[in-house]
């Protein structure tokens, strides 16, 4: 089992309840999924692209992700509704707890010049998204087989019920804020 589901389980669970004051521990913050996205648009000309970010996130994420396409047209985009634009990961359970694991305690310190991650990337419901410029920080990749250097978003989906829960509950996880 993960470490980090441990440390949820022990600690995290009675720092929220003493911080929050909640009676039940069914009302206390959890992470239900973890969102990886990353948006090709180069995609337009050189549908190959997402073969290799395809292959990349899949060893980043331990599963495979699937090709995310355009909703609908824009003309100056010369995009047009159903061609692939990006490629997308859930995770959920246990591969979703191994990924923050890795995120939080090797990739993000693999970062340069890292100094901590926004505190202001809360969406107003309790979810984060963190962004990721590159995606050789994460060890999984191979370095020979990147063609181009493409960034990531990352959202980690909570079910709390305001920011201030959600920042709280990330922290006692272990996730580096910045201090302001």
């Amino acid at each position: 089992m993960s470490t980090l589901i441990e440390k949820y389980k022990s600690s995290v669970i009675d720092i929220l309840q003493k911080e929050i004051g909640y009676k039940n521990t069914h009302q206390i913050p959890k992470i239900t999924k973890v969102v990886i996205n990353v948006g090709a648009g180069e995609a337009i000309q050189n549908v190959k692209c997402l073969d290799v970010i395809q292959e990349y996130i899949g060893e980043i994420a331990g599963q495979k992700p699937i090709v995310r396409k355009a909703k609908k047209s824009i003309a100056g985009f010369k995009l047009r509704e159903g061609m692939p634009i990006g490629v997308k990961v859930t995770l959920r359970r246990q591969r979703m707890y191994d990924f923050l694991e890795r995120l939080i305690n090797t990739t993000l310190p693999r970062v340069r010049d890292f100094n901590g991650i926004s505190a202001k990337a809360f969406d107003g419901a309790g979810n984060y998204t963190l962004g990721i410029k590159e995606q050789l920080v994460f060890p999984e990749v191979n370095y020979e087989k990147i063609d181009q250097v493409r960034g990531m978003n990352i959202t980690i989906v909570t079910t709390a019920k305001s920011d201030d829960e959600a920042r709280l509950l990330l922290s006692s996880l272990g996730l580096p804020f910045r201090k302001s």
